[in-house]
């Protein structure tokens, strides 16, 4: 009998813990889609060839919720926009994956399935991914008792063009895009930008983010609005940026030049470069055995955001 009973307890603990790694994916909206184009759900989940799990066609944007282990919740928390060129979303390794190592820092994470700037999805594309991020952020901080979150310690991270996004996010916060009845903060109180996508100078910039974002005919005064490292002021967050030499498709003058525009401005901010890991590695930078994930972790706990 206390065989059984051992064996039952064992069982509960193991579907306890089971259950706080399976994120909980909530809507991002209730009841109707802001600029929302009626059409057919298409959206895609595949992987490509190089085992990259990929979303496109979004249509409906949801928060995937990954809750740290019970007690363990420091209150901070981490809204994740993950990567594709504003094409389609690098779902698995700059999402989910990312998400459960934060969770097991004890920091709230949720990974953002924002919908991507195509007109046949939504009727103003140029600020839909804009609206969709601080949605999100609003969110967290609305339910921020539920999640056991701190409402002043909740950051955003992007990779990639989910990095240009996080940066618009850090930077035209005063621009809200949602309805906000509470008035709510949309200004993150840090960021992660990993290979991100920064500026419109053609000299370095990812053309392809920039014209599926804004068009191809977009104009000057367009492009530097959202060439965001002209975008920082004094009120921009502190951020953690990660890039690569060798990255040939965001080079890594974009991460600089955004650091650049932190100093001038007396933002704390760190830039970690590495000599080699190209573009899109997520996690782990195959080229070294140094972690940026253990940096970015250094960083926050040195920015009192790891401590309960």
């Amino acid at each position: 009998m206390k065989k059984m009973i051992l064996l039952l307890a064992l069982a509960g603990f193991s579907l306890a813990a089971s259950s706080q790694s399976k994120p909980m994916e909530i809507p991002l909206y209730e009841g109707k889609i802001p600029n929302e184009v009626p059409g057919p759900d298409q959206e895609k989940r595949e992987v490509n060839p190089d085992k990259v799990e990929m979303i496109s066609l979004v249509r409906t944007p949801t928060l995937s919720v990954y809750l740290p282990a019970k007690g363990k919740a420091n209150g901070t928390a981490v809204v994740i926009c993950p990567g594709g060129g504003y094409w389609i979303l690098a779902s698995g390794h700059e999402g989910a994956d990312v998400a459960r190592k934060f969770a097991e820092q004890g920091v709230t994470a949720f990974v953002l399935k924002y919908r991507l700037p195509d007109p046949a999805i939504t009727s103003q594309p140029e600020i839909t991914p804009l609206q969709d991020a601080q949605r999100a952020l609003y969110l967290v901080r609305k339910r921020a008792k539920e999640w056991n979150v701190n409402p002043q310690r909740v950051g955003i991270l992007g990779f990639s063009a989910g990095g240009h996004l996080a940066s618009t996010v850090g930077t035209h916060f005063n621009q809200s895009q949602i309805q906000n009845p509470e008035n709510l903060s949309l200004r993150p109180d840090f960021m992660v930008l990993v290979y991100p996508v920064i500026s419109s100078d053609p000299a370095f910039w990812h053309q392809g983010s920039f014209e599926r974002l804004l068009g191809k005919e977009a104009s000057k005064e367009k492009l530097q609005a959202y060439s965001n490292e002209q975008q920082v002021t004094a009120q921009t967050p502190p951020t953690f940026l990660v890039h690569a030499s060798d990255d040939g498709a965001v080079p890594a003058q974009n991460s600089v030049v955004f650091y650049q525009a932190l100093l001038k401005h007396k933002i704390l901010g760190e830039l970690h470069i590495y000599q080699g890991g190209g573009h899109g590695f997520g996690m782990i930078n195959p080229t070294t055995k140094d972690l940026w994930f253990e940096r970015c972790v250094n960083w926050l706990a040195s920015n009192k955001l790891l401590a309960k």
